[in-house]
């Protein structure tokens, strides 16, 4: 009965939740909404045993991800208006892909639950020793797929070093800092002492260098 209640509280606060992210006019909201709605999804997985889970959705989507969104929204200055101005014109589009994937869903589920796959493929593995979810995925996770769990690291390293490549570019107009050329700087290429004559001035460009 408690469990009943727990799944329904916070299954209720996730689908409003979801649905507030689409209907809010601020975009912060929406992304704050978000938040919520991972919260409540890591309570869920909380409920049925799965802690790896629920931490990873805690950590990973609220701590870096959402909050990432969060700044961004409010860092930029996007104009909504204009980005909601064809809003109706791709409306039927949208509709239509969102219909396609519903039915896909309902394919893949109905295949899940009135196919014949057998009862022992659909439950989960139960390790024989008695451990946490968190020990037995590590467990399993750097040893049996090791490789794999390098090679995803890999891809996602050179997909951020490509990002920030992409967008470290030179700018007109923007000083760089040059280390080379700032160690290689002496005294003598730095400063310029001149004598001018009394009520001359002094010419900024002659005077002083660097």
């Amino acid at each position: 009965m408690i469990q009943a209640l727990i799944f329904y509280l916070f299954a209720s606060v996730v689908v409003a939740s979801a649905l507030m992210v689409i209907l809010a006019r601020n975009p912060v909201h929406s992304v704050l909404w978000l938040i919520l709605a991972f919260f409540n999804a890591a309570g869920l997985f909380l409920a049925i045993g799965a802690e790896f889970i629920a931490m990873i959705l805690v950590i990973v989507y609220v701590g870096a991800v959402a909050v990432l969104f969060l700044f961004v929204v409010m860092m930029l200055d996007i104009d909504f208006t204009r980005m909601r101005a064809g809003f109706s014109k791709y409306l039927p589009f949208g509709l239509a892909l969102g219909l396609v994937l519903a039915v896909e869903l309902a394919m893949v589920g109905g295949a899940w639950v009135f196919g014949d796959l057998a009862l022992d493929a659909r439950a989960a593995p139960v390790p024989a020793t008695q451990l946490s979810n968190t020990q037995a995925l590590g467990t399993i996770l750097y040893t049996d797929y090791v490789f794999i769990f390098q090679m995803a690291g890999m891809i996602l390293l050179t997909a951020m070093i490509g990002a920030i490549v992409l967008t470290l570019r030179r700018r007109p107009g923007v000083k760089r800092q040059d280390i080379s050329k700032q160690n290689a700087r002496t005294p003598a290429s730095a400063v310029t002492i001149t004598r001018p004559q009394l009520g001359a001035g002094v010419d900024t460009d002659a005077g002083v260098q660097g």
